[in-house]
């Protein structure tokens, strides 16, 4: 027995529909819809049709610089924060919007009010706390005033005297703030109690200046939980100030390790720099230690910067293991791996072996899409399950093996998507958590030779995408039903881009644009039309009737084999196979033809055999009797019907 592959393109299908015996069949058809136009809307000046950014495309900036206070004793964060903000837009503002996401954890927030009786992953769990302005000083033009300033949720809006111009026009604002750390911070910042003391992960914590776009002008969209953030991009120059006990790891690159390290800690620094094997800079056996922190005061400012990033995050403790080594990156550049996590999560099953994670997860994605931008790369163990920042991430405490490495993977995997491609999170979270479940995959394959590694297919969902819970990608975030998200965000999107990958594009040209997605949209603001168009643009391929079917509807696929005669009841003179598509999801055709001589071989279709209904017949040229016909052999799609995949001449 042997196998080939042969693909049939669809100018051959046209050449056979001249005859008779392999005319498409039926008028009835259910899945005319898939192929309408799939319409994007026009180009504009700022976002070509091609899914380009346009030749006048602009964007405002924002950048902060910062004087935080960590107070243990009261778990309190107070800060003096600085916005530098322009505005690139072609219009002048008449005011600016601030997002305080803190306030999502006033007992009287929208997000408190929305959290069901049964409690919820991203819920407000009875803890009454938000920001805490003292004052608020906006200069413009050389004179400083007090705002008028209103509230609404998570959001306030700052009036200013005078318009700011448009293309180019500056101002600054001065905030002096404090807010307490929640225990449990809708999983995205918090507290844990360890046995060498408090971790504080500190996230979406400093007022922050609102996208404004040239899609919808302010992004107003409440935060609420679910979805996560929306952001400019900018320069951040910052201080932390903590009792010296307390080690503090940070967003960025830390300007001051001679002040806030031991001698013999900057030197083990400095090893980590050329190691590409885990260097300790705090030992487990010096946690907590005399000699383990500088003495000379009784509280330690770690000074921290970091260049075009959509945000910031931090995490400060005692209780720290601290160990880092080289990230190498291309073109002989590199970066920093760090790990900080306490004793309790200490171990080669667990978080000892996360800088190693760190390493190889950042090294595969800086070859297979772009670069890591960031001088440090900081995985930081904690009450927080997963959440990402530029440079840094939270990840659990509990964490070990491959649960680790996936929780990892995934947060750095964030740096690209959305971090480096910014899209809006509130509003589309398939855009960077199907994206990077996506590359997740492929990453997991590659490290370690694949130690982590478990083979799915396209059939994975099939429960789901039969079941009334069923959901549009296209659903915003705060919208999904609960329990949900991870199949609507995370893993349809991601089955999505693999079929598209390997079975409707091929790797070379999904690659290609998909890179070239990336390198068009990085520290940029895309929307979905613009990956949509820029996938089709740059593959050469038509996809409207994939976008339609797999991310806006919740259509389903149901292929099968109807029939199989011969042309003249003759097998040596070719099989007629006859086809259905029984559901309005469209996908290519892969079939596994089976003779009775023992060859075997798949052909594959393109997905036009359905352009005209949801029947076709294909000519094979066997030169023996068909002894099986299998659809979709190697569940490359989601079938979701697949007992009808099979004819068989036993049956």
């Amino acid at each position: 027995m042997y196998m080939k592959v042969r693909i049939t393109f669809l100018l051959v299908l046209a050449l056979l529909a001249t005859s008779p015996l392999n005319a498409q069949e039926g008028n009835d058809s259910t899945v005319q819809e898939a192929f309408l136009p799939y319409e994007t809307g026009p180009g504009t000046s700022y976002r070509s049709a091609s899914g380009a950014p346009g030749e006048a495309y602009w964007q405002n900036s924002a950048d902060y610089e910062m004087d935080v206070r960590l107070h243990p004793e009261e778990h309190k964060v107070t800060n003096s924060v600085t916005i530098y903000y322009t505005n690139n837009s072609p219009r002048a503002l008449e005011f600016i919007w601030l997002k305080l996401d803190q306030n999502l954890f006033d007992k009287e927030s929208w997000g408190a009010k929305l959290t069901p009786h049964t409690g919820s992953r991203f819920g407000n769990r009875n803890f009454d706390g938000g920001i805490t302005i003292d004052d608020i000083t906006v200069r413009q033009a050389g004179e400083g005033y007090e705002p008028e300033t209103r509230s609404m949720g998570t959001n306030m809006k700052v009036d200013l005297k005078d318009p700011l111009s448009a293309k180019g026009g500056e101002v600054t604002l001065r905030i002096d703030y404090s807010f307490v750390i929640p225990d449990y911070g809708s999983d995205r910042l918090g507290r844990l109690e360890t046995k060498k003391g408090m971790i504080y992960e500190v996230a979406q914590w400093y007022p922050r200046v609102a996208v404004y776009d040239d899609v919808q002008g302010w992004n107003i969209r409440p935060y609420l939980g679910a979805g996560e953030f929306y952001m400019d991009y900018g320069s951040f120059d910052y201080q932390i100030t903590a009792p010296s006990d307390y080690v503090v790891v940070a967003s960025g690159a830390l300007q001051n390790p001679q002040e806030v390290l031991t001698p013999g800690q900057q030197a083990r620094w400095e090893k980590a720099q050329n190691s590409d094997e885990r260097v300790y800079i705090i030992s487990p056996e010096e946690v907590g230690t005399e000699a383990s922190r500088p003495r000379h005061s009784k509280r330690l400012t770690w000074k921290y910067s970091i260049e075009n990033a959509r945000d910031i995050a931090w995490a400060a403790s005692r209780a720290f293991i601290w160990d880092a080594a080289r990230i190498n990156l291309p073109g002989e550049d590199q970066s920093l791996a760090m790990s900080v996590y306490p004793v309790e999560s200490a171990g080669d099953t667990a978080w000892s072996r996360s800088t190693e994670y760190v390493k190889g997860s950042i090294e595969f994605y800086s070859d297979y899409l772009k670069k890591y931008p960031y001088p440090t790369a900081v995985n930081v163990a904690g009450t927080v399950g997963g959440m990402e920042y530029p440079g840094i991430v939270f990840c659990s405490w509990k964490a070990t093996e491959a649960g680790l490495w996936g929780v990892t993977d995934h947060e750095f995997g964030h740096i690209w998507f959305p971090m480096i491609v910014g899209s809006n999170e509130r509003e589309h979270a398939w855009m960077d958590e199907g994206f990077n479940t996506f590359i997740n995959r492929l990453s997991t394959q590659h490290f370690n030779e694949g130690e982590y590694y478990r083979e799915t297919d396209a059939r994975v969902l099939n429960d789901w995408l039969n079941s009334e819970d069923h959901e549009s990608i296209m659903t915003a975030p705060d919208q999904i039903q609960p329990g949900n998200l991870g199949a609507v965000a995370y893993n349809k999107p991601a089955v999505g881009l693999h079929m598209l990958r390997n079975s409707i594009l091929g790797r070379e040209a999904f690659d290609e644009a998909f890179n070239e997605y990336l390198d068009r949209w990085a520290y940029k603001h895309p929307t979905p039309d613009d990956f949509f168009n820029t996938m089709e643009n740059v593959s050469g391929r038509e996809l409207d009737w994939f976008w339609r079917g797999w991310f806006e509807k919740t259509w389903t696929m149901d292929q099968a084999v109807d029939s199989v005669r011969y042309v003249e009841g003759d097998p040596s003179q070719g099989a007629l196979i006859s086809i259905s598509n029984n559901d309005k999801l469209v996908m290519p055709v892969v079939m596994k033809i089976t003779q009775e001589n023992g060859q075997t071989e798949v052909i594959e279709l393109p997905v036009q055999v359905w352009h005209r209904g949801d029947h076709w017949t294909t000519q094979y040229p066997s030169t023996s009797k068909i002894r099986r016909v299998e659809m979709d052999p190697r569940r490359e799609f989601p079938d979701v019907n697949p007992a009808n995949n099979v004819w068989s001449s036993e049956k």
